[in-house]
């Protein structure tokens, strides 16, 4: 089989025209439109399938830089931690921890199924483990981490190759179905889609404690912001050295001086350190941070990323999975969706908030923060903005959750083993 390895150049190039794609596909399809699809995901699933046709076709595959897509998943997450002020926990308040602790009783719940399902179709009890949170909460990147401690502890014989399908697997469904079931909490609330006009009003009247400690950074993607080549040459230099320091973090230097509690993956560091870095320059200095700018940087980022992951995606990988882990992936994502339907919305107050909440959960209970994020974004665009969900999700899913998500797999993990 032949196998074209694009470089980085051609990586972008095609990554932005599946973004253009998906764009004019949820422009022109009424059905993408009504269940809020993501324009990543609608452009990135069009882009797999042709690649899995040149395939099975012609024994052609293509691999994709994953370097840019590394890359620009780290821009993402800095852009949140730059855009973090210490003020926003204080106004998240009672609904971060409460939507923190639904997502801790999901991932029980995730595993509890992944764990049940394993040992009713004949397989190690662990293994329900990469059915469940360690790749659809973790994501590859603890798909990976967890694979080796499979392998090399458990004897469980290619954990890093069916974890990186699983999360693949995850981070599809879960850009499939957070629409879809915002959509319909939301039409069960007789709410009907407002223009641009519109939606800036209702903007203007949500909660404005809450309002004022957002700043839009992912809310109002499409909203143009004035910035200049000064402002956007020292954003860059702000995410420079976010990336840098998570570089720096993550090095086998830096990692043997570190206790194993603080091993954490590259983008939590990268978050991190967006974090100190905004409230050092902004309290202690006085500096003047551009929000317009990280705004800008993170949500193209985080198009760019998605498209990228979906380019990567090899629907051959995933049909090749095993009968019985379809069988628990299948089910998991079911799950997923009455759990955010009837727990996650409930739970977070029954209102619109707790509907744009439940499209953020499906994306990072089955996928990543970015999918979350592109959820929401897709709800928003079509019923109005969501303040609470849009400060609450970014800081519970990219930062909370993965040591949660630690701490609750090493409890499985050691009573199983």
């Amino acid at each position: 089989m032949d196998s074209i390895v694009v470089d980085p150049y051609y990586t972008l190039i095609v990554a932005t025209l599946v973004l253009l794609v998906g764009r004019l596909l949820v422009n022109k399809i009424k059905f993408l439109q009504n269940f809020n699809i993501p324009e990543p995901v609608a452009g990135g699933l069009l882009a797999a399938i042709i690649i899995y046709l040149l395939y099975t076709s012609s024994g052609l595959s293509f691999s994709f830089d994953q370097g840019l897509q590394t890359a620009f998943m780290l821009i993402f997450f800095s852009s949140i931690g730059l855009s973090a002020d210490f003020s926003r926990l204080k106004a998240g308040g009672a609904a971060l921890v409460l939507f923190l602790a639904v997502v801790s009783v999901f991932i029980i719940v995730q595993n509890a199924v992944g764990v049940g399902l394993a040992t009713l179709l004949d397989l190690k009890p662990i293994v329900g483990l990469i059915t469940g949170s360690i790749t659809l909460v973790g994501g590859h990147g603890t798909a990976g981490a967890w694979g080796k401690v499979l392998e090399e502890k458990y004897h469980i014989t290619g954990a890093i190759d069916l974890g990186m399908a699983s999360a693949t697997f995850g981070l599809v469904l879960g850009g499939l179905i957070g629409g879809p079931v915002a959509r319909k909490l939301v039409n069960n609330m007789g709410m009907k889609q407002i223009n641009a006009q519109e939606h800036a009003k209702a903007g203007n009247q949500q909660d404005t404690d809450i309002a004022s400690t957002v700043d839009n950074t992912f809310e109002h993607a499409e909203q143009p912001r004035l910035i200049t080549a000064t402002t956007a040459i020292e954003t860059m230099a702000l995410f420079a050295a976010c990336l840098a320091f998570s570089a720096l973090m993550t090095t086998p230097q830096v990692k043997a001086w570190l206790p194993e509690s603080f091993t954490l993956p590259q983008f939590i560091w990268a978050l991190f350190f967006g974090v100190i870095l905004r409230n050092v320059l902004t309290t202690v200095f006085k500096f003047n941070m551009f929000d317009r700018a990280i705004d800008v940087f993170g949500n193209a980022s985080l198009s760019l990323f998605l498209g990228i992951a979906l380019l990567n995606l090899k629907l051959w990988q995933l049909l090749d999975l095993a009968l019985p882990m379809l069988i628990i992936l299948t089910v998991q994502t079911i799950v997923m969706a009455l759990f955010a339907y009837f727990v996650t919305f409930r739970v977070m107050g029954k209102n619109y908030d707790a509907a744009v909440l439940a499209a953020g959960h499906c994306g990072f209970g089955m996928g990543a923060t970015p999918t979350a994020v592109a959820n929401m974004q897709s709800v928003t665009q079509h019923f109005g903005p969501s303040h609470k969900a849009f400060l609450i999700v970014p800081m519970i899913g990219a930062f909370f959750i993965d040591f949660v998500n630690a701490f609750i797999l090493t409890l499985f993990a050691n009573f199983l083993g």
